[in-house]
Formats: C-alpha cells, structure tokens, sequence
C-alpha cells in the first residue's frame, strides 16, 4: 500500500508545481497577453475638435438692390445697412481663423431672392446661415417728418436687435443654442433687445419670445430660416426706423461692437457643436 501513495503524492507536487510555473510565466505569454486584453478598459471616444478653418458659415446680406427692404427715417435703404454689416462680420469671421465664411448678396425680386438663398446655402453644404437685416414696425406705428426737403416716416416708441429661428428648421436646436449665444454677447455691451414682438399692437408680426433674457423669437414663416439644411439665424442687428438708433446703427462703433459680438458667437458655436 506505501507505493500507490508514493506514485499519488509525486503526481499532486509535479501539478502543483506547473501550476506555479504557469502563473509565473513572463508577461508576453500568449494566456496573459489574452487575459490582458478582455480586462483592458477601452478609451473613451476623443471629442471631435472644431476646425474654424473649415466651418463653413455664409452670411447673408438680407433683401436686394431691386427690394430692399425698409426705408430707414432719412431714407437710406434697409439693404444698404445690411450690406455693410454682413461685411464687416464676414471679414471679422475671416480674421478670426473662420477662412471658409462667405458673404451672399442676392439679386432680383423679394420672394424668388429667398429661395436663391435657400438653394445656394444648401449647394454649398454652409454648417451654418446667419442672416443679416436691420428692423423697422409696421406702417400703423409709424409717424412722418421731413428730412433733407423730403417726406420720411419714423418711430422713436421702438428700438433694439432681435434674433430669430425656425422650429421648422431640421437643426433648430442648435439654431436656438447660437442665437442664444448672440445675444448674450450683445447682451454684455450693454445693448438691449426689441420687446414690441410680444405685443398685440404688433399684429401679424407678432411672434414667440423664445428666450426673454437675451431676445430670441420663433419665426417659422421665414423661409431662409425653415428650408435651410443647416442651422440658422436671422439677426435683425437694430432699429432703422428709430432715429436715434439709425444714427447709432450707421457708425462704424457700433458697427464693430455687433461684429465682435458674433464673432465671439460663433467660436463658442463651434467649440460646442
């Protein structure tokens, strides 16, 4: 009976043994090596960086030479505001590193205007439509004086920027996030925004404060901010027809303040999106 027990006993000590010897292998063995990767964690996604370079924003000049919009209380028109502040953005965009912005002047009648927007915005693939203009009330609000020998029509009651997006719009989210920005940024100059949206005298123009610190409304009956495939915002940068405030919108200070503004914008835009 003491060889069995023999022959058993050195059968434990030499499995023993190559269990120790296999939990001691070198670390590039090929069980370890398998072992090692089921417990390694996998890395988490690295955040996707904003290239300004590439962001693709086209800054629309609102309305046309042919219709241009409102007549501001001297006369001038809405388009020629426009213009020059859509300029002055797109070449600020440009300084801060946003080389692919582009600025879009229009041409022809009002409405067929739009849908060339609409068609060159989506064309271009733009990631995102700012649209420029400058605000006046409707015809009932307003008064008349002379100007220069000529009759004009203004309305001191009224003045401030407003910013509008499209819940139609297929990115309104991000819509609502920029305009949001916008304003804030306008916000901390110390400009304020146009509340007579909400008001009833306001009539078929009449629309939905969004977000009642900073001015944002819904307009879903613009078509530059509903059939655009990109996100957008129409800024109407102040009041023309006011004639404090069309002087204060014609200088090149506030011009620059505005500018800066959606500069600042657009950077925390893409840095988010």
């Amino acid at each position: 009976m003491g060889q069995p027990r023999s022959i058993i006993a050195s059968l434990v000590s030499t499995l023993v043994a190559s269990i120790l010897l296999w939990s001691l292998a070198p670390a590039d063995s090929g069980h370890a090596a398998i072992a090692r990767k089921i417990a390694k964690p996998k890395p988490p996604h690295a955040p996707v960086k904003c290239e300004l370079s590439k962001f693709r924003i086209l800054v629309d000049v609102g309305h046309t030479p042919d219709s241009y919009g409102a007549l501001s209380a001297r006369n001038d028109t809405e388009f020629g505001f426009n213009f020059r502040l859509a300029s002055l953005i797109t070449a600020r965009l440009k300084a801060e590193g946003f080389a692919a912005t582009r600025l879009l002047v229009t041409d022809g009648k009002a409405r067929p205007s739009l849908f060339k927007r609409v068609s060159t915005a989506n064309d271009a693939r733009a990631d995102l439509f700012l649209s420029i203009h400058h605000d006046s009330v409707p015809d009932k609000l307003l008064g008349s004086w002379e100007f220069d020998g000529a009759n004009s029509y203004f309305s001191d009651r009224f003045s401030g920027h407003s910013l509008f997006v499209s819940q139609r719009n297929p990115h309104f989210a991000a819509s609502l996030m920029l305009a949001r920005m916008i304003g804030r940024q306008l916000k901390q100059q110390d400009l304020h925004y146009a509340s007579q949206y909400t008001l009833p005298v306001m009539g078929r123009y009449r629309r939905q404060l969004l977000d009642k610190d900073v001015g944002v409304y819904r307009y879903d009956g613009l078509v530059v901010l509903s059939q655009t495939r990109s996100a957008a915002v129409l800024l109407e940068a102040g009041s023309i027809i006011n004639r404090d405030e069309e002087m204060a919108m014609n200088s090149p200070e506030r011009q620059e303040i505005i500018a800066g503004a959606v500069a600042v914008a657009m950077r925390e835009f893409c840095e988010r999106r």
